[in-house]
């Protein structure tokens, strides 16, 4: 890929073609910037589910994994599976990103264990029908296609009936609100109706980063429509003590606002 410098970012109209097929390259380009930012509070294998640092050994949101095969959709580095591997769970983890697969490998050899990797687009995975009991994500793929939908289709394909999803993504108020950890990002800027794209775009025009923005309805209503019950919505607040930002995430607007929404689900019957 050459480069392709930023010209343009900010609430930008964007092809969806486009900006659904950006997040390979950009986690392509970025991936080692962003694990020596986020790595050490993430660790190489360890479970955390977001900025909060709610993490799966205390959470239990996956529930009972004895016996069950689990699925990580747009794992990175595949922390997560990497905990679960730890843990005895018979995982995979996917992700569109060959260089976040590539880091997940060197951590593999850090740590000592082998983790299952496939590079997948979360909206065509490569596995049979009712493959998995549980599939999961902490912030992976939901965030950067214009069509979750077809994600969550995808993962009510590969699932067994009755198999759980949960994924963590940013809470849908946050994008009423400059994406600023201080005081700055306390102060409604922006509808929370307005689902217009967070974009990058490279000077030759290409986009370069895409993420979208879906509404607490827009989740829910993209659950039913592929077939799943929505059995808890988890809101984490902030810790008291952690003092750690993380781009938009911090004490200060922890204190006062949600910054994660966790969808904890499972799969009914087929929709009509």
């Amino acid at each position: 890929m050459t480069d392709d410098h930023l010209a343009e970012a900010g609430y930008l109209d964007v092809p969806s073609a486009a900006g659904g097929s950006a997040s390979r390259g950009w986690w392509d380009a970025n991936a080692e910037e962003y694990l020596d930012e986020h790595g050490t509070f993430l660790g190489p294998g360890d479970f955390c589910w977001c900025p909060e640092g709610v993490r799966e050994g205390d959470a239990h949101l996956l529930g009972d994994l004895t016996g069950l095969r689990v699925l990580e959709v747009g794992s990175g580095a595949a922390q997560c599976a990497r905990w679960l591997v730890g843990e005895g769970v018979e995982v995979v983890a996917t992700d569109v990103s060959l260089g976040m697969l590539a880091a997940g490998a060197r951590y593999d050899g850090g740590v000592g264990r082998t983790t299952p990797m496939v590079q997948a687009d979360a909206r065509a995975l490569p596995f049979a029908d009712s493959s998995f009991d549980v599939a999961f994500t902490a912030f992976g793929a939901l965030p950067f296609v214009p069509d979750a939908d077809r994600v969550h289709a995808e993962v009510a394909r590969v699932l067994r009936p009755g198999g759980r999803w949960v994924f963590a993504v940013t809470h849908p108020i946050r994008w009423a609100f400059p994406d600023d950890p201080g005081e700055a990002g306390l102060t409604a800027t922006r509808s929370y109706f307005d689902r217009t794209p967070y974009a990058e775009i490279g000077e030759s025009g290409r986009v370069l980063y895409a993420e979208y923005h879906r509404t607490l309805g827009d989740h829910v209503a993209e659950l039913v429509a592929a077939g799943f019950v929505l059995d808890r919505l988890v809101e984490p607040e902030w810790p008291t003590g952690h003092d750690r930002t993380w781009g938009g995430w911090g004490p200060v607007r922890g204190a006062r606002l949600p910054g994660t929404a966790i969808f904890v689900t499972h799969r009914g019957r087929p929709p009509r």
